[in-house]
């Protein structure tokens, strides 16, 4: 699409007609292409930068605390009035989402 519009001339409407997509959609990858160069068009994920309302590091530190107790995560919940699916996900986070990930595994004996 860039190619088509700034070295054969192609108009965005045509362009956005030929790619089934939005004039839009075209703008953005102009724009993209004009701001970063040929990286500009490479694919880019689309998770966040960053979470605006991510759990706090101290409220995080209570829950390792607590699951290293061996509290389940339901008792956890409870304890700090956090919903259950907070605290899952700060567990999956932390890698303690299974009690059995708190102890280191033995060496095999052979």
């Amino acid at each position: 699409m860039v190619q088509r519009h700034l070295l054969e001339g192609w108009d965005v409407a045509s362009l956005a007609d030929a790619g089934g997509v939005s004039q839009r959609t075209v703008w953005k990858w102009i724009a993209r292409f004009r701001a970063e160069g040929i990286l500009g068009l490479e694919d880019r994920s689309s998770c966040p930068h960053r979470i605006a309302n991510r759990t706090d590091d101290r409220t995080v530190e209570r829950v390792r605390k607590l699951r290293h107790a061996r509290l389940a995560a339901w008792q956890i919940a409870e304890l700090l009035d956090l919903a259950r699916s907070t605290v899952s996900a700060i567990l999956v986070r932390l890698g303690l989402s299974r009690l059995r990930l708190l102890e280191p595994k033995e060496p095999v004996r052979r």
